[in-house]
């Protein structure tokens, strides 16, 4: 009995040891453990943003005022703070950033291009146009707002209109966050388009969609030494556009640091060719039957995609683009 209290006693003060040296690491060196990546969600309904930060540091911000032509993501930053996006460039004034669009027809109504929406608007100059627009996509409300230490999910609700007021598709919209290692992060962005005002045809082309559309900030892109990278090991728009891909990746070394931004697609049972261009813009397309000809949602039918988005550190090798795929879609973020 004596030689086992002693003994109890012994342990107890190796732990009190131990406990001491890991405080005191934590006390001289903080950055030894890596501080936790909270996200914080700060809505702002006047201005229309809903900014998203990470450890303290915003991610990104969702755009959503009255006056748009498309809500969209803008910016959206990298891990060590340099955006990573454009909001809106010359040539292609209509790119937004980070959004969903497309050319429909409502059953009845003449045709309509959500994806030039920005052309509607009321001339304010040669070639620039301004809000009101006749066709836009108007945010209608956040259905999910929830934010819990390193995981966070939106849930927004949108209407497509034509001609000031008249609807054409409702679009239900879901981002689940996760904070990764370093500043890292990964959106799993779904979105459902559902046809309950009446049929909807789409009519884009197999050349200027992607499903959803992604626009690098011109640092990153492949005219200023970014590199596309598919799961395939082929890089560069020449070899990657309107090609099958399980993802792709868009990485450059800007002011020393090389981060970039993978878009993994997810597992549907389907190939998905993609569009890539070395001035920046990339995504995939839907399925091949769904790409680039006609086709009609019956009115209460709905089309949905899913992806995931990863905002890296390194190039798609250090970043471990493939791995992290494989962890997307096995459910290893979950929400």
């Amino acid at each position: 009995m004596i030689k086992r209290k002693s003994f109890g006693k012994m342990r107890l003060f190796n732990r009190l040891q131990i406990l001491f040296f890991i405080l005191l690491c934590v006390h001289l060196s903080p950055n030894l453990i890596p501080a936790q990546q909270t996200i914080v969600l700060s809505q702002d309904d006047e201005a229309g943003l809903l900014r998203v930060t990470i450890g303290g540091n915003e991610a990104f911000v969702y755009r959503y005022t009255s006056w748009l032509d498309i809500p969209h993501i803008w910016p959206l930053f990298s891990p060590s703070g340099k955006n990573m996006l454009v909001q809106q460039t010359e040539p292609y004034p209509h790119h937004r950033s980070f959004y969903v669009a497309d050319t429909v027809r409502l059953e009845g109504r003449k045709e309509v291009s959500l994806y030039n929406a920005i052309y509607s608007g009321q001339s304010i100059g040669t070639e620039i146009s301004g809000p009101p627009f006749r066709d836009h996509i108007r945010h209608e409300r956040f259905t999910h707002l929830d934010a819990d230490d390193s995981h966070a999910v939106i849930g927004i609700m949108l209407v497509w209109e034509m001609d000031g007021n008249v609807p054409v598709l409702e679009e239900q919209k879901s981002l689940a966050i996760h904070s990764l290692d370093e500043g890292e992060y990964l959106i799993d962005f779904r979105f459902e388009l559902t046809a309950i005002f009446g049929d909807v045809e789409f009519v884009s082309d197999d050349v200027h969609y992607a499903w959803p559309f992604i626009r690098m900030h011109p640092r990153f892109s492949g005219e200023n030494e970014g590199t596309i990278t598919s799961d395939s090991g082929a890089t560069g728009e020449e070899a990657t556009n309107m090609k099958t891909a399980r993802w792709i990746d868009y990485s450059n070394t800007v002011e020393g640091k090389t981060e970039g931004l993978a878009i993994f697609q997810f597992p549907d049972g389907k190939e998905h060719r993609w569009l890539t261009r070395e001035y920046g813009i990339f995504g995939p397309r839907r399925p091949d039957e769904q790409s680039g000809r006609p086709f009609v949602l019956k009115k209460g039918e709905s089309i949905a995609q899913r992806v995931g988005i990863l905002v890296h550190t390194g190039d798609v090798k250090t970043g471990r683009v493939a791995e992290r795929y494989e962890t997307y879609v096995k459910g290893g973020w979950k929400r």
